[in-house]
């Protein structure tokens, strides 16, 4: 499973944060890759809409594209801040952590 992080947005811009990420499950340790494949499933990834409309009065908050390839199969979403799904929460947020 390969998959592709980017965030921008926010009040301040910072360079690094916007460069995309990309991880791959066969690079990762297997702990990792499964926590990865469990937070993906938890969220039923590839069933989300391609995009998710920001609420209403969020207009400084981060934007995330996350693009996941699996078994054939890939999809990309575009999400923002504030994310309401505890499951989709939980997947950016450790998305984020492997980011820095």
């Amino acid at each position: 499973m390969r998959v592709r992080f980017k965030m921008d947005g926010g009040l301040v811009y910072i360079p690094e944060r916007s460069e995309p990420v990309t991880l791959d499950t066969d690079d990762l340790p297997e702990e990792e890759a499964e926590e990865l494949e469990r937070l993906i499933e938890a969220a039923g990834f590839f069933g989300l809409p391609e995009t998710s409309p920001p609420p209403r009065g969020a207009a400084d908050g981060f934007r995330y594209t996350i693009s996941v390839t699996s078994s054939g199969r890939s999809h990309t979403v575009h999400l923002a801040d504030p994310i309401e799904d505890t499951n989709i929460q939980a997947l950016v947020e450790y998305l984020e952590a492997k980011a820095r």
